[in-house]
């Protein structure tokens, strides 16, 4: 089927209509559910006695591949009408850019309602232990939230979308739901999950920076100090990648994020992103939403034409 305005810019305005609209409804069977079922499957059928890394290597690559070949399929044998509905059913299902603002919204109104209320909201959107924050800590863990997966949940969606259309766009989600599962360097997962890790870190490696990106011109029409903050701040994050968009938000807030993190456990020293370690308000929650939202919307605009020359 030729590109047009049908087969390519339809379907990504009635899914990014639809995320905006409803979000994640909790009863609706989301395709990641199914990633993490084979994900949980292969990792306690594979991820014991030698060759670890080995075997999540292949892990890693086979499940993506799959994704991406059984997307494909299953777009290519529907008729012209049938594939435009089933590509904006998928956007929807891969873009998540209304449940994050949502779930980051809700943690600052628990922690004002009370700080173990604010633990357990935040540790339904981070991976950290809550158990012993501060409600400072509450909120930043929010905010780096909200920066790190306006990347992975909404512009490298996007972007592998612009690249490799519905079949990328749902490939990167199962990258991204790896990483998320058993991509850690922790005891258990440091062998199996580091192919995971390494994939995802280099699936997001332009996202991340274009978000930041988004984030700054999203701010300000004059950026250049936000750039050169989002330059020094961004490798100052464990992840190849992480930092840029958390730099970006950082700076927009004038704030400090970052530092060491327990996990599983097991203490990650992480540095800090900024030099401004203040209180965190609803206001800086309000403004880092409407950044988000701004963003997202600057990306839809940027990708319909783009998706005509690629």
């Amino acid at each position: 089927m030729p590109v047009t305005f049908w087969t390519v810019s339809l379907p990504l305005l009635v899914g990014w209509l639809l995320d905006l609209l409803l979000g994640d409804p909790a009863w609706l069977p989301h395709p990641v559910v199914w990633f993490g079922k084979a994900i949980s499957l292969c990792e306690r059928k594979l991820n014991l006695g030698s060759h670890r890394k080995v075997k999540g290597a292949i892990v890693a690559v086979t499940l993506v591949a799959a994704v991406f070949v059984i997307t494909w399929f299953m777009m290519y044998i529907m008729p012209p009408s049938g594939r435009v509905g089933l590509g904006a059913v998928f956007i929807f299902f891969c873009l998540a850019g209304h449940t994050l603002r949502k779930e980051v919204r809700m943690v600052f109104e628990a922690v004002d309602r009370g700080l173990d209320v604010g633990r357990q909201q935040v540790a339904r959107i981070v991976g950290r232990d809550t158990s012993e924050l501060s409600a400072q800590e509450v909120r930043t863990a929010a905010l780096e939230t909200l920066a790190e997966n306006l990347s992975d949940g909404v512009v490298a969606p996007l972007f592998w979308y612009a690249l490799l259309g519905v079949p990328g766009m749902m490939a990167y989600k199962m990258v991204n739901t790896l990483d998320s599962m058993i991509g850690y360097k922790t005891e258990r997962y440091k062998d199996f999950g580091c192919w995971a890790a390494r994939i995802d870190d280099i699936a997001n490696y332009i996202p991340s920076r274009l978000t930041a990106l988004l984030m700054v011109s999203s701010a300000s029409f004059c950026p250049f100090r936000l750039l050169r903050f989002v330059y020094r701040y961004g490798p100052c994050h464990a992840s190849p990648n992480s930092g840029y968009p958390e730099a970006a938000l950082a700076g927009i807030l004038d704030c400090q994020f970052g530092g060491p993190h327990y996990y599983f456990g097991q203490l990650f020293p992480k540095p800090f992103i900024g030099t401004h370690p203040r209180l965190l308000t609803t206001a800086d929650m309000r403004l880092s939403l409407r950044i988000a939202f701004l963003s997202e919307l600057l990306a839809i605009v940027i990708i319909l034409p783009v998706t005509f020359f690629l």
